[in-house]
């Protein structure tokens, strides 16, 4: 079968996901990493996502759920993005002028408010942006959140602070459906002045909401989403929205979307990304040719999710990818290592023999 057949005839591997797909044209879908994803996520509820960089293609579209391959695991279902959100979190910061690369902040087993702790894993404190970014840590990014919203000097009030914070998510392609060419797009959640205004009835500052500093509360994003912000930051501040048709002549496809995000703040965020590979929460997937990514453990009833975005190589990206699997424990656990293989396979044609094995190691897990 030639390439274009495959193609042409791909969303009929899609199981229960196809009713969804568009059936005129050939699709952008690489039926190599299809496969793989496909693979990975036997046994398992969750998604993998891929995109070019370069063109907004959507490469992989891989899904699973108890009932079989669902897209609706990758564009239809928001869920809390954990960790993965410290990287907007962080642009957002840098561009307002909150923080600056150099600013740190004491961590020690995590932070305490009254009543309420949020613990943290162990690293060295303080740490500064790029390496709060590669080990994760929860405190920097929940006090830098909440001194963002609590600005009064900057803001006029936290109704204007949040407000100007939504607006940088929303320019990431965050909160809202992008309008790709699948039916069934969900936008999520971002909170904003109305709707915080509506649920803390007797009022609200940056620590009643501080969770939404690392990806939790009163924010949800879809896989989907979580890949494009991979694309954003892989091309230092623009990106084209996700699409899965082939050679599309329609302009909503071929516009090229700027962020808010100031230029000079993505050399820190990935450099920050680049070290967590390198040295921080993402090693398992360290290899000879530049990965930046981060990991995501999400809490919830039950066992953790886990969730991974990243793109390589550093410079001249051409892939970005997402990976969410419900109660897959850490970051590191699942979801970076099987971004790992689809990185691999799409930049080298092939994997290895030590990732295959690592591969075959992954589609025998199952998970409740």
């Amino acid at each position: 079968m030639c390439c274009r057949t495959l193609l042409l005839t791909w969303a009929g591997v899609l199981g229960a996901s196809a009713q969804n797909l568009p059936k005129d044209g050939p699709l952008t879908i690489r039926p190599m990493l299809q496969q793989l994803g496909e693979r990975l996520l036997k046994g398992k509820t969750g998604s993998v996502v891929a995109i070019n960089p370069a063109n907004g293609e959507i490469l992989c579209l891989a899904t699973n759920s108890p009932q079989g391959s669902d897209v609706r695991q990758a564009i239809g279902r928001p869920q809390a993005p954990g960790s993965t959100f410290k990287t907007a979190q962080a642009l957002t910061l840098l561009s307002e002028g909150v923080i600056t690369p150099q600013t740190t902040v004491a961590c020690v087993d995590g932070v305490t408010d009254g009543n309420i702790k949020v613990r943290c894993h162990k690293h060295p404190s303080p740490l500064a942006l790029k390496e709060a970014l590669a080990q994760s840590c929860n405190t920097w990014f929940l006090m830098t959140f909440a001194s963002m919203i609590n600005d009064d000097f900057m803001y006029e009030s936290k109704d204007e602070a949040i407000t100007t914070w939504r607006s940088y998510m929303q320019s990431m392609g965050l909160g809202g459906p992008m309008h790709i060419d699948i039916e069934g797009e969900q936008g999520g959640l971002l909170a904003g002045a109305d709707y915080l205004n509506r649920r803390y009835k007797n009022g609200w500052d940056g620590k009643t909401i501080w969770w939404t500093g690392m990806g939790q509360g009163d924010v949800t994003c879809t896989p989907l989403q979580l890949c494009n912000l991979a694309v954003t930051i892989a091309n230092r501040g623009w990106y084209y929205i996700p699409h899965i048709h082939q050679n599309t002549t329609n302009n909503r496809y071929l516009t090229k979307r700027q962020t808010k995000v100031k230029a000079e703040a993505y050399g820190t965020v990935i450099e920050g990304m680049r070290m967590a590979v390198e040295k921080g929460t993402a090693t398992c997937i360290k290899t000879s040719y530049p990965i930046c990514g981060k990991t995501g453990t999400i809490e919830n009833p039950g066992a953790d999710n886990s969730a991974f975005i990243g793109f390589a190589p550093k410079d001249n990206p051409k892939i970005a990818v997402s990976v969410y699997v419900d109660h897959g424990g850490f970051g590191a656990d699942l979801a970076a290592p099987m971004a790992g293989l689809i990185i691999e396979l799409y930049l080298k044609g092939k994997l290895s023999a030590a990732s295959e094995a690592r591969a075959k190691s992954i589609s025998k897990r199952k998970i409740p």
